[in-house]
């Protein structure tokens, strides 16, 4: 599985394109903006698109999501709470297409031949969730390296967050952590230097 990662738009949201090196094909995870950037790299390596997946429904994770797909054909898949039709808001602008999915928590998306699990982490939105796949955690905007989400936009929950922090810092192992804005980390990181984290931890 090899993760590229594209800073797209004026607020560098992470858009990754997730790889299965042996197929050339992919999954696209929250094209935010800059859909010629996202599309001229699937075009330059070749990459065939199966899948669009959203953490969350805010704009500058959703802003290239209808050109990305209409152009790959990709299936597009994000969480019911978090479509614009369902929470009435500036911030939320993308409603899901007809032939889009909503996945839940605990689901698991098989794409380009890859698995990816669903673990619903809302606070930061009311939709917002992480997608697990081998040893990689695509948490959105609810965990960053050293912080996490904001709250206090529409549909922001700081106890529900807190919940979700600790949900993802009581699984087994280790995991690269791949947020929605800035660098990337490791979970283990996150459970020992991360003050929301550890915060989390020690009100479970």
């Amino acid at each position: 599985m090899l993760i590229k990662t594209l800073p797209v738009g004026q607020l560098e949201t992470n858009c990754y394109i997730v790889t299965n090196e042996e197929t050339l094909r992919c999954v696209v995870i929250d094209p935010g903006d800059e859909s010629n950037t996202i599309l001229d790299y699937l075009e330059d390596n070749h990459l065939t698109c199966e899948a669009i997946f959203l953490t969350h429904g805010h704009f500058d994770h959703t802003g290239a999501c209808e050109t990305v797909a209409e152009e790959t054909g990709a299936i597009v898949y994000m969480n019911e709470a978090d479509d614009a039709k369902n929470i009435k808001s500036m911030h939320y602008l993308f409603t899901l297409p007809e032939n889009g999915k909503y996945y839940r928590d605990g689901d698991t998306v098989t794409a380009a031949g890859m698995n990816f699990e669903i673990i619903a982490t809302p606070g930061h939105t009311p939709g917002g969730v992480t997608i697990r796949s081998g040893e990689a955690l695509f948490t959105g905007d609810t965990l960053f390296r050293g912080s996490c989400g904001r709250t206090d936009l529409d549909g922001g929950d700081p106890s529900a967050l807190f919940d979700s922090l600790a949900k993802l810092c009581a699984l087994d192992g280790d995991y690269e952590v791949y947020p929605g804005h800035m660098d990337s980390s490791s979970l283990t990181r996150e459970k020992n230097f991360n003050f929301y984290c550890r915060k989390a931890m020690q009100n479970k």
